[in-house]
């Protein structure tokens, strides 16, 4: 049965419902795929695609986020492809979308990724559980003690350059849900910033994600070097990023950050 349903960017895509034969090309949507029962559906992940690890093992990659193996893919015959305006690459993602049935998540917002995780569960057959896993998460958030003060936040995902999150981030928006500020909020997207911008900005926390690029200690001492008074830490990237069932984790880790 052919069912029309519609995208984050508002493009109409046409399905086998329900589909069979499902590529997930982005890491947090492939986990949620696994939390909605779809083992035997999804038949191909990206190389990032870590969580679950049994999925990790076993699952055919189809190459990275930004680097899709067309080929491969084409010789899935996949029913759907589950992608992000973000994480993938537009050139890519419209070539395939040519040929299969491409929906696209589009996310800034936790409000937003609540949506994704509702309408995935829509076009996959797994509605229940969806609404489910929407209800918990949104429970838990809540419930959440907001930080009781209003921390000053600079969070780095890149070295070398340094690159930092703008306001039209679901980073960001994580920071300001847990009642933090981001310093940065006055920029978009994935801004490069200097040490010396850092320091004029002065945040009181300065937290350093483990993805996309894995901060270590070194990096902790290099702020240091120019914000001695600061709170550097070392974060887990996936708890601020990953917009599907990981913020059921995210939860009890922000909690802890807080405190």
């Amino acid at each position: 049965m052919k069912r029309i349903f519609t995208d984050m960017l508002g493009r109409e895509i046409e399905i086998s419902f329900p589909p069979k034969r499902i590529i997930s090309v982005v890491p947090s949507q492939t986990e949620l795929l696994y939390d909605l029962g779809l083992e035997n559906e999804v038949i191909g992940i990206t190389k990032f695609c870590v969580h679950p690890e049994s999925w990790f093992r076993t699952k055919e990659r189809i190459g990275g986020t930004k680097k899709l193996n067309i080929e491969k893919i084409r010789s899935l015959q996949p029913d759907l492809i589950i992608a992000n305006k973000e994480e993938n690459e537009q050139a890519q993602i419209e070539e395939l979308a040519k040929e299969f049935p491409v929906w696209i998540s589009d996310i800034q917002t936790l409000p937003q990724a609540l949506q994704m995780m509702q309408v995935v569960g829509l076009i996959t057959g797994t509605e229940q559980k969806a609404n489910e896993l929407v209800e918990e998460i949104v429970a838990g958030f809540t419930k959440l003690h907001k930080a009781a003060t209003s921390k000053r936040v600079a969070y780095f995902i890149w070295y070398n350059p340094w690159m930092t999150v703008g306001k039209d981030t679901f980073i960001s928006n994580m920071i300001q849900t847990i009642g933090w500020q981001n310093m940065f909020a006055d920029t978009t997207r994935y801004p490069e910033i200097t040490l010396q911008d850092l320091k004029e900005r002065n945040p009181d926390l300065v937290l350093l994600s483990s993805e996309p690029y894995p901060f270590k200690e070194k990096h902790v001492e290099e702020i240091k070097s120019v914000l001695p008074n600061a709170d550097v830490r070392l974060v887990d990237g996936e708890m601020f990023s990953w917009y599907g069932s990981r913020m059921k984790e995210a939860l009890a880790y922000m909690s802890e950050l807080i405190r």
